[in-house]
């Protein structure tokens, strides 16, 4: 039976830690920062955990 390659889109966003939980990093800090509030910037430096209801297809994706 053939490998399950991982989408390789989805292995440069997600992050999986040691227990298994998904991180992601948020969406909209790329460029245009100077209008943005320095609490949203620091908001963009911390990653968020991928919710439950989207944890099944990602695994998929990833391969896992």
């Amino acid at each position: 039976m053939q490998k399950i390659k991982p989408k390789k889109a989805v292995v440069k966003r997600v992050k999986v830690t040691a227990r298994g939980k998904m991180l992601r990093w948020r969406v909209g800090s790329g460029h245009l920062k100077s209008r943005k509030s320095p609490k949203r910037l620091r908001r963009f430096r911390k990653s968020v955990a991928i919710p439950k209801s989207f944890e099944r297809q990602t695994r998929q994706l990833l391969g896992i």
